[in-house]
């Protein structure tokens, strides 16, 4: 039980249904559609749209998605992948002729956005009110404004001038970031909104709106038959032990199979006999972090393009790359990540109450994006491309037709053949190490799901060690004497939400204080 006389959240527990988002708008549209009889996929996509009104920063209909989703009545797991290709007429040799990376914000570094194709697969297989009763809040909101939160205005400030051209008259007033508390209007997206409510994810992806983006992306190769034949695609969850329990993370091109190496390492080493805040755990982790994300920069990929999407999953692998810590010494950082660092995403989670359970995960991969903007509409255009590299022969190198390698990954924990917990954690690159971190405050130190999102985090990243500000003086001092460069980061890493199924059917939820958001039941 946690100290009432410290802050703090409590758990929300509920019976019938209960969404866990970064926004209490987008939590409390989501109960809405559940109590309307929607159901949990119902739920979901309207939560996440509005999301995009609400955080506009993180995410927006120019993004992709992705979802794990357990039907009402089993306990098998789907996995939705609504993340977009690079255009056909991309080519790698003249990107290199350009420089070594993609730059963030160009139009190469935008691929497809594919989450309206996600939500309208996810709508068709699973939901029940149809896809225009999910869209219908986000298109109140979009209309009539939505009111600036705190965290939400900490990030544009961040982050505005990314924003190039016609989408700064979008999303800036007066040339000026919106004040807390101050309306937020899209009226642009509520007219694509209403398109696609009435017509269905075509009049997205062809037609006006197609049009205005690809007036988005004129230097650019992009064209009409590519956003025409953009799609969503299902498959099934990849698995891995921790403890007591079973982590599901989404396969490739996501970095879902990163979290289970990290957790097959950490697994090797006794974590909860020490101080959950001490420098041996956070050591350890850290230098467990560099060698599960060394594995993922070289092998993770669009799955077509990778020899073997488990190989990060082979037996013996945890093992091996534990021996390779020593627990008294950093190592550098194995491997540049292919990336730069970002923090922008939403992740939220929804449980009715016949049982379906959907853990989603919807971005713009930068804050912002890319910056480019559709300019009649303002649709906000992801840089997801930026995820790939210019290196020849990678696996992930930038090519026609390709997914780049994302690091936006949902989860689930389930314990023995019962799906427990739909969890994920926002935060770029961190995802998969917030995954782990998340589910050994749980299993290695018994915290509440709540106080397991609320307790501190640590990430090794560009050759430094982030440490939030809450991390002792002590625990920093004796890292930096194993050789450890700290850093304070300017921003809270990551954020999370969960919903714990109890088994007496209880729903138990956790929403990070890092955001804005909340969990709601009913």
């Amino acid at each position: 039980m946690r100290d009432f006389q410290s802050p703090g959240r409590s758990p929300v527990f509920a019976t019938n249904g209960l969404c866990a988002t970064s926004h209490p708008l987008a939590a409390e549209a989501a109960v809405e559609i559940l109590k309307a009889g929607g159901n949990a996929a119902d739920a979901a996509i309207a939560a996440a749209v509005l999301l995009g009104i609400c955080e506009p920063q993180s995410t927006g209909i120019g993004g992709d998605c992705f979802a794990l989703v357990k039907p009402a009545g089993t306990e098998e797991v789907v996995a939705l992948n609504g993340s977009g290709r690079a255009p056909a007429g991309l080519d790698p040799n003249a990107l290199r002729a350009s420089g070594p990376t993609i730059p963030l914000g160009s139009a190469h570094a935008v691929t497809l956005p594919g989450a309206i194709a996600g939500f309208a697969a996810l709508s068709e297989r699973f939901g029940k009110l149809g896809l225009a009763r999910s869209l219908a809040p986000a298109i109140h909101y979009a209309e009539e404004g939505v009111p600036v939160a705190p965290r939400v205005a900490f990030d544009w400030h961040q982050a505005q001038g990314t924003l190039q051209g016609v989408a700064q008259q979008h999303y800036l007033q007066g040339g000026m970031v919106p004040a807390i508390g101050s309306l937020f209007r899209a009226p642009g997206q509520a007219e694509v909104l209403r398109r696609i409510a009435a017509h269905g994810p075509q009049a997205f992806y062809e037609g006006e709106v197609a049009d205005d983006l690809l007036a988005a992306l004129a230097n650019g190769t992009h064209t009409a038959e590519d956003f025409a034949t953009t799609q969503a695609d299902w498959g099934a969850p990849m698995e891995g032990p921790y403890r007591s329990r079973s982590v599901l993370e989404h396969p490739p091109n996501g970095q879902g199979t990163a979290a289970l190496l990290l957790a097959a390492i950490l697994a090797e080493f006794d974590i909860a006999s020490m101080d959950p805040l001490g420098p041996e755990r956070t050591h350890i982790e850290a230098e467990a972090q560099k060698l599960a994300y060394d594995a993922r920069n070289r092998f993770i990929a669009d799955p077509s393009h990778m020899a073997d999407p488990a190989r990060l999953l082979c037996p013996g692998l945890g093992a091996e790359l534990a021996a390779l810590i020593d627990p008294n010494r950093a190592h550098p950082q194995v491997t540049s990540l292919t990336e730069a660092t970002h923090r922008d995403t939403v992740y939220l989670c929804v449980v009715d109450r016949d049982g379906m359970a959907v853990s989603l995960i919807y971005s713009v991969f930068h804050s912002f994006g890319s910056g480019l903007c559709s300019p009649r509409f303002g649709v906000l255009l992801q840089n997801r491309g930026a995820g790939f590299t210019l290196t020849p022969g990678h696996p992930n190198e930038a090519g026609p037709g390709k997914r780049p390698m994302h690091t936006i990954i949902p989860g689930m924990l389930k314990h023995g053949e019962r799906i427990e917990m739909p969890f994920g954690v926002m935060g770029g690159q961190y995802q998969a190490a917030g995954h782990v971190r998340l589910i050994s405050n749980m299993l290695d130190f018994g915290m509440s799901p709540q106080a397991a999102i609320d307790f501190p985090r640590a990430f090794a990243v560009g050759g430094a060690l982030e440490l939030e500000s809450t991390f002792p003086h002590e625990t920093r001092a004796a890292l930096v004497e194993k050789g450890h460069r700290i850093i304070t980061p300017k921003a809270p890493i990551g954020g999370a939400q969960s919903i714990r199924i109890l088994p007496t059917g209880v729903l138990e939820a956790g929403s990070d204080p890092r955001k804005d958001g909340a969990a709601i039941g009913y």
